[in-house]
């Protein structure tokens, strides 16, 4: 059976962290700043982790499963 790819967008958009959990960065963030304001981007730089319900698929998409 052959070697499933990783999908070259997931691995460009997700990092995995030490635990086992899924890093993330927050969407919204690259255009179009000007009318949000200073809190909200501040809040949207940092980054998260992957939603419990959305693992499985973002792990099939980076061929971990």
């Amino acid at each position: 059976m052959p070697k499933i790819k990783t999908n070259s967008g997931a691995k460009k958009r997700f990092a995995l962290t030490g635990t086992g959990k899924i890093k993330r960065k927050h969407a919204y963030k690259s255009h179009i700043l000007t009318k949000k304001t200073k809190k909200q981007k501040r809040n949207l730089t940092h980054s998260s982790t992957v939603a419990h319900a959305n693992e499985s698929n973002v792990k099939e998409l980076l061929a971990l499963k």
